[in-house]
Protein backbone atom coordinates (compact mmCIF):
# COMPACT_ATOMS: atom_id res chain seq x y z
CA UNK A 1 0.00 0.00 0.00
CA UNK A 2 1.38 3.40 -1.01
CA UNK A 3 0.95 5.70 1.97
CA UNK A 4 4.28 7.30 2.89
CA UNK A 5 4.41 10.99 2.12
CA UNK A 6 0.63 11.39 2.07
CA UNK A 7 -1.22 13.76 4.38
CA UNK A 8 -1.43 12.85 8.06
CA UNK A 9 -4.55 13.64 10.08
CA UNK A 10 -4.45 16.09 12.99
CA UNK A 11 -7.32 14.19 14.61
CA UNK A 12 -5.10 11.64 16.33
CA UNK A 13 -4.91 11.61 20.11
CA UNK A 14 -2.08 9.67 21.73
CA UNK A 15 -2.88 8.41 25.23
CA UNK A 16 -0.18 5.77 25.38
CA UNK A 17 1.73 5.98 28.62
CA UNK A 18 -1.03 7.95 30.34
CA UNK A 19 -1.61 5.19 32.89
CA UNK A 20 -4.78 3.78 31.35
CA UNK A 21 -8.34 4.02 32.57
CA UNK A 22 -8.33 1.81 35.65
CA UNK A 23 -7.90 -1.75 36.82
CA UNK A 24 -9.65 -5.02 36.04
CA UNK A 25 -13.30 -4.04 36.47
CA UNK A 26 -15.61 -1.73 34.53
CA UNK A 27 -18.23 0.69 35.80
CA UNK A 28 -21.49 0.91 33.82
CA UNK A 29 -24.57 2.72 35.06
CA UNK A 30 -23.07 2.77 38.54
CA UNK A 31 -22.56 -0.99 38.55
CA UNK A 32 -19.25 -2.81 38.58
CA UNK A 33 -18.97 -5.66 36.08
CA UNK A 34 -17.05 -8.80 37.04
CA UNK A 35 -14.50 -10.57 34.91
CA UNK A 36 -17.05 -13.23 33.94
CA UNK A 37 -19.39 -10.64 32.43
CA UNK A 38 -16.49 -8.97 30.68
CA UNK A 39 -15.42 -12.32 29.21
CA UNK A 40 -18.93 -12.89 27.82
CA UNK A 41 -18.88 -9.48 26.17
CA UNK A 42 -15.45 -10.06 24.64
CA UNK A 43 -16.53 -13.37 23.15
CA UNK A 44 -19.67 -11.75 21.76
CA UNK A 45 -17.80 -8.94 20.07
CA UNK A 46 -14.28 -10.32 19.79
CA UNK A 47 -12.85 -8.86 16.64
CA UNK A 48 -13.73 -5.76 14.64
CA UNK A 49 -17.32 -6.04 15.74
CA UNK A 50 -20.07 -3.98 17.27
CA UNK A 51 -18.54 -1.94 20.05
CA UNK A 52 -17.90 -4.42 22.90
CA UNK A 53 -18.54 -1.59 25.37
CA UNK A 54 -22.12 -1.44 24.11
CA UNK A 55 -22.45 -5.15 24.91
CA UNK A 56 -21.10 -4.53 28.40
CA UNK A 57 -23.57 -1.69 28.88
CA UNK A 58 -26.45 -3.96 27.86
CA UNK A 59 -25.27 -6.71 30.22
CA UNK A 60 -25.17 -4.23 33.07
CA UNK A 61 -28.86 -3.45 32.60
CA UNK A 62 -28.74 -0.76 29.97
CA UNK A 63 -27.65 2.09 32.22
CA UNK A 64 -25.65 5.02 31.00
CA UNK A 65 -21.85 4.80 31.24
CA UNK A 66 -20.15 6.74 33.98
CA UNK A 67 -18.82 10.20 33.06
CA UNK A 68 -15.57 10.12 31.14
CA UNK A 69 -12.56 11.27 33.17
CA UNK A 70 -10.44 13.93 31.52
CA UNK A 71 -7.28 12.69 29.84
CA UNK A 72 -4.25 14.60 28.67
CA UNK A 73 -4.29 14.63 24.89
CA UNK A 74 -1.08 14.87 22.90
CA UNK A 75 0.14 14.10 19.42
CA UNK A 76 2.10 10.93 18.58
CA UNK A 77 5.90 11.28 18.34
CA UNK A 78 7.07 12.35 14.91
CA UNK A 79 9.34 9.30 14.60
CA UNK A 80 6.63 6.74 15.46
CA UNK A 81 6.21 4.93 12.14
CA UNK A 82 3.07 2.98 13.03
CA UNK A 83 1.41 6.10 14.43
CA UNK A 84 2.30 7.90 11.20
CA UNK A 85 0.69 5.06 9.25
CA UNK A 86 -2.64 5.12 11.09
CA UNK A 87 -2.64 8.93 10.98
CA UNK A 88 -2.21 8.76 7.22
CA UNK A 89 -4.95 6.16 6.82
CA UNK A 90 -7.30 8.28 8.94
CA UNK A 91 -6.51 11.31 6.78
CA UNK A 92 -7.31 9.29 3.68
CA UNK A 93 -10.69 8.27 5.10
CA UNK A 94 -11.33 11.92 5.97
CA UNK A 95 -10.65 13.03 2.41
CA UNK A 96 -12.76 10.27 0.89
CA UNK A 97 -15.81 10.60 3.14
CA UNK A 98 -15.71 14.41 3.04
CA UNK A 99 -16.07 14.27 -0.74
CA UNK A 100 -18.76 11.57 -0.65
CA UNK A 101 -20.82 13.50 1.92
CA UNK A 102 -20.35 16.75 -0.03
CA UNK A 103 -21.66 15.03 -3.16
CA UNK A 104 -24.85 14.31 -1.19
CA UNK A 105 -25.07 17.90 0.11
CA UNK A 106 -24.06 16.79 3.59
CA UNK A 107 -21.16 17.59 5.89
CA UNK A 108 -18.80 14.90 7.11
CA UNK A 109 -17.80 15.27 10.75
CA UNK A 110 -14.31 13.85 11.15
CA UNK A 111 -13.84 11.37 14.00
CA UNK A 112 -10.83 11.32 16.27
CA UNK A 113 -8.52 8.33 16.44
CA UNK A 114 -7.26 7.51 19.93
CA UNK A 115 -4.09 5.49 20.46
CA UNK A 116 -3.95 3.83 23.86
CA UNK A 117 -2.31 0.98 25.71
CA UNK A 118 -3.87 -1.17 28.41
CA UNK A 119 -7.07 0.71 29.07
CA UNK A 120 -8.56 4.16 28.56
CA UNK A 121 -11.74 6.04 29.50
CA UNK A 122 -14.32 6.59 26.75
CA UNK A 123 -17.89 7.86 26.53
CA UNK A 124 -18.92 4.20 26.19
CA UNK A 125 -17.12 3.01 29.33
CA UNK A 126 -13.54 1.92 29.94
CA UNK A 127 -11.87 0.64 26.78
CA UNK A 128 -9.53 -2.32 27.13
CA UNK A 129 -6.77 -3.60 24.88
CA UNK A 130 -8.41 -7.03 24.92
CA UNK A 131 -11.53 -5.72 23.16
CA UNK A 132 -9.62 -4.92 19.98
CA UNK A 133 -10.27 -1.74 17.94
CA UNK A 134 -13.70 -0.18 18.42
CA UNK A 135 -15.78 2.90 17.69
CA UNK A 136 -17.63 4.81 20.39
CA UNK A 137 -20.57 6.86 19.05
CA UNK A 138 -20.83 8.75 22.37
CA UNK A 139 -17.64 10.69 21.68
CA UNK A 140 -17.27 9.90 17.96
CA UNK A 141 -13.83 8.39 18.42
CA UNK A 142 -12.10 5.28 17.09
CA UNK A 143 -9.93 3.54 19.68
CA UNK A 144 -7.01 1.23 18.94
CA UNK A 145 -4.08 -0.29 20.79
CA UNK A 146 -1.46 -0.66 18.06
CA UNK A 147 -0.30 -3.95 19.56
CA UNK A 148 -3.46 -5.33 17.95
CA UNK A 149 -1.66 -5.44 14.62
CA UNK A 150 0.86 -7.86 16.08
CA UNK A 151 -2.06 -10.01 17.26
CA UNK A 152 -3.44 -9.99 13.73
CA UNK A 153 -0.14 -11.34 12.46
CA UNK A 154 0.41 -13.94 15.18
CA UNK A 155 -3.13 -15.22 15.77
CA UNK A 156 -4.76 -14.76 12.38
CA UNK A 157 -1.69 -14.82 10.14
CA UNK A 158 -2.81 -11.58 8.54
CA UNK A 159 -0.30 -8.86 7.70
CA UNK A 160 0.28 -6.08 5.21
CA UNK A 161 -0.42 -2.35 5.36
CA UNK A 162 -3.69 -2.55 3.46
CA UNK A 163 -5.05 -5.22 5.81
CA UNK A 164 -4.10 -2.94 8.70
CA UNK A 165 -5.76 0.01 6.97
CA UNK A 166 -8.91 -2.09 6.60
CA UNK A 167 -9.13 -2.25 10.40
CA UNK A 168 -9.24 1.56 10.63
CA UNK A 169 -11.58 1.89 7.64
CA UNK A 170 -14.05 -0.60 9.15
CA UNK A 171 -14.27 1.37 12.39
CA UNK A 172 -14.61 4.62 10.43
CA UNK A 173 -17.43 2.82 8.62
CA UNK A 174 -19.22 2.59 11.97
CA UNK A 175 -18.72 6.34 12.36
CA UNK A 176 -20.34 6.90 8.97
CA UNK A 177 -23.26 4.72 10.09
CA UNK A 178 -23.56 6.90 13.19
CA UNK A 179 -23.57 10.12 11.17
CA UNK A 180 -26.23 8.71 8.83
CA UNK A 181 -28.40 7.66 11.76
CA UNK A 182 -28.20 3.99 10.82
CA UNK A 183 -26.63 2.66 14.01
CA UNK A 184 -29.15 4.51 16.20
CA UNK A 185 -32.03 2.93 14.30
CA UNK A 186 -30.44 -0.51 14.62
CA UNK A 187 -29.89 -0.06 18.36
CA UNK A 188 -33.51 1.00 18.82
CA UNK A 189 -34.82 -1.94 16.78
CA UNK A 190 -32.67 -4.48 18.60
CA UNK A 191 -34.24 -3.58 21.96
CA UNK A 192 -37.54 -5.10 20.85
CA UNK A 193 -36.09 -8.22 19.25
CA UNK A 194 -35.22 -11.68 20.42
CA UNK A 195 -31.54 -12.47 20.89
CA UNK A 196 -31.44 -14.33 17.59
CA UNK A 197 -33.09 -11.46 15.72
CA UNK A 198 -30.85 -8.88 17.40
CA UNK A 199 -27.76 -10.86 16.44
CA UNK A 200 -28.94 -11.02 12.83
CA UNK A 201 -29.39 -7.23 12.84
CA UNK A 202 -25.87 -6.79 14.21
CA UNK A 203 -24.54 -8.94 11.37
CA UNK A 204 -26.10 -6.58 8.82
CA UNK A 205 -24.60 -3.58 10.62
CA UNK A 206 -21.14 -5.14 10.58
CA UNK A 207 -21.32 -6.19 6.94
CA UNK A 208 -22.32 -2.68 5.96
CA UNK A 209 -19.26 -1.32 7.80
CA UNK A 210 -17.16 -3.80 5.79
CA UNK A 211 -18.77 -2.50 2.61
CA UNK A 212 -18.12 1.10 3.65
CA UNK A 213 -14.46 0.16 4.20
CA UNK A 214 -14.42 -1.10 0.63
CA UNK A 215 -16.03 2.11 -0.62
CA UNK A 216 -13.22 4.09 1.01
CA UNK A 217 -10.60 1.88 -0.64
CA UNK A 218 -12.24 2.27 -4.06
CA UNK A 219 -12.25 6.06 -3.96
CA UNK A 220 -8.86 6.39 -2.26
CA UNK A 221 -7.29 4.28 -4.98
CA UNK A 222 -9.08 6.20 -7.72
CA UNK A 223 -7.83 9.52 -6.30
CA UNK A 224 -4.40 8.59 -4.99
CA UNK A 225 -3.47 5.16 -6.44
CA UNK A 226 -2.76 3.65 -3.02
CA UNK A 227 -3.08 -0.03 -3.95
CA UNK A 228 -0.14 -2.22 -4.85
CA UNK A 229 0.06 -5.84 -5.94
CA UNK A 230 -1.13 -8.17 -3.20
CA UNK A 231 -2.94 -5.48 -1.18
CA UNK A 232 -6.44 -6.60 -2.06
CA UNK A 233 -5.59 -10.21 -1.27
CA UNK A 234 -4.23 -9.14 2.15
CA UNK A 235 -7.45 -7.30 3.00
CA UNK A 236 -9.63 -10.16 1.79
CA UNK A 237 -7.59 -12.55 3.93
CA UNK A 238 -8.24 -10.29 6.91
CA UNK A 239 -11.98 -10.19 6.20
CA UNK A 240 -12.03 -13.97 5.86
CA UNK A 241 -10.05 -14.55 9.06
CA UNK A 242 -12.52 -12.57 11.16
CA UNK A 243 -15.74 -14.22 10.04
CA UNK A 244 -17.87 -15.49 12.93
CA UNK A 245 -17.63 -19.04 11.63
CA UNK A 246 -13.84 -18.91 11.43
CA UNK A 247 -13.49 -17.36 14.88
CA UNK A 248 -15.90 -19.79 16.52
CA UNK A 249 -14.29 -22.77 14.86
CA UNK A 250 -10.89 -21.63 16.09
CA UNK A 251 -12.06 -20.81 19.61
CA UNK A 252 -14.50 -23.63 20.38
CA UNK A 253 -14.24 -26.16 17.57
CA UNK A 254 -17.83 -25.68 16.42
CA UNK A 255 -20.03 -23.10 14.74
CA UNK A 256 -23.27 -21.69 16.19
CA UNK A 257 -24.94 -19.58 13.43
CA UNK A 258 -27.64 -18.10 15.69
CA UNK A 259 -24.91 -16.46 17.78
CA UNK A 260 -23.26 -14.74 14.80
CA UNK A 261 -22.93 -10.97 15.26
CA UNK A 262 -20.49 -10.08 12.47
CA UNK A 263 -21.15 -12.42 9.54
CA UNK A 264 -19.39 -15.41 8.08
CA UNK A 265 -16.01 -15.21 6.39
CA UNK A 266 -17.67 -15.46 2.98
CA UNK A 267 -20.15 -12.70 3.82
CA UNK A 268 -17.48 -10.33 5.10
CA UNK A 269 -15.35 -10.90 2.02
CA UNK A 270 -18.39 -10.45 -0.23
CA UNK A 271 -19.47 -7.12 1.21
CA UNK A 272 -15.98 -5.70 1.42
CA UNK A 273 -15.44 -6.67 -2.23
CA UNK A 274 -18.75 -5.08 -3.17
CA UNK A 275 -17.65 -1.75 -1.76
CA UNK A 276 -14.16 -2.11 -3.19
CA UNK A 277 -15.29 -2.90 -6.73
CA UNK A 278 -18.38 -0.68 -6.98
CA UNK A 279 -17.51 2.26 -4.74
CA UNK A 280 -21.15 3.20 -4.09
CA UNK A 281 -22.63 3.78 -0.65
CA UNK A 282 -26.06 2.93 -2.06
CA UNK A 283 -24.84 -0.58 -2.88
CA UNK A 284 -24.00 -1.21 0.78
CA UNK A 285 -27.60 -1.47 1.98
CA UNK A 286 -27.28 -4.76 3.80
CA UNK A 287 -30.60 -4.16 5.56
CA UNK A 288 -32.56 -4.50 2.32
CA UNK A 289 -30.53 -7.40 0.95
CA UNK A 290 -32.48 -10.65 0.71
CA UNK A 291 -29.29 -12.69 0.91
CA UNK A 292 -26.03 -11.69 2.56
Amino acid sequence: MKWEGNRESDNVEDRRGDGGGGGGGLQFGGRSLGLGTIAIALVASYFLGVNPLTVLNMLSGGGQPAPVPQTQAHKPPADDQMAKFVSTVLADTEDTWTELFRASNATYVRPKLVLFSGSTPTACGTGQTATGPFYCPGDQKVYIDLSFYQLMKERFHVSGNFAQAYVIAHEVGHHVQHLLGISDKVDAARRNMSEKQANAMSVRLELQADCFAGVWAFHANEARSILEQGDVEDALNAASAIGDDALQRQAQGQVVPDSFTHGTSAQRVNWFKRGLTQGKVSNCNTFEAKTL
